[in-house]
């Protein structure tokens, strides 16, 4: 979709949620920049606030091979830094983690991390079988690595393949340690 596609499209669905009694709008899985800016535009004209959450290959790109950084920095150039902040999910840790090692101030603005529970790219996952739930005390450790190096995530979930030993495990570690 282009930006305006997405804008159009995404539009109704955010009235009703704002209607609803939303107070923010998350959306999930972003793959490219394009879609993010027309849900972004769409919520500025409902006035309500969004959350962007982008996913990354097995190398930290997004899916059309843009660089995270890039995309985060493009929407919020484009709109204003409209976003209330950002995301990652649908992506193992060790999928992105050396993206977020290079630091710099766009860092500040990925507040929250939602990772898959399997280290398989996305291709695998489809291809697989049965559910790859990985280890759940490692995602735990890797979840509390990535807020050691940033201090300002607050909002920490599962995506695919995680459940209570997951979330527990990601606790556990963020929250004692």
């Amino acid at each position: 979709m282009t930006e305006a596609e997405a804008e159009a499209y995404h539009a109704p669905q955010i009235a009703a949620l704002k209607d609803g009694g939303a107070d923010l709008i998350s959306a999930l899985t972003m793959n490219y920049a394009d879609e993010a800016l027309g849900i972004v535009r769409a919520s500025q004209a409902a006035g309500i606030p969004v959350c962007i959450s982008f996913t990354v290959e097995t190398n930290g790109r997004l899916p059309d091979g843009s660089p995270l950084k890039a995309a985060i920095e493009r929407v919020d150039w484009e709109t204003g830094n409209a976003p209330a902040y950002y995301m990652i999910n649908c992506a193992h840790p060790t999928h992105f983690s050396h993206v977020l090692e290079s630091g710099g101030e766009w860092l500040s603005r990925i507040r929250g991390i939602r990772a898959n529970a399997s280290a398989m790219s996305h291709a695998e996952l489809d291809e697989a079988e049965e559910l790859d739930d990985g280890d759940p005390q490692d995602l735990g450790r890797l979840y509390k690595r990535l807020k050691d190096m940033m201090p300002h995530l607050t909002v920490l979930g599962g995506c695919c393949g995680t459940d209570h030993r997951h979330i527990d495990a990601i606790a556990h570690s963020c929250l004692t340690a």
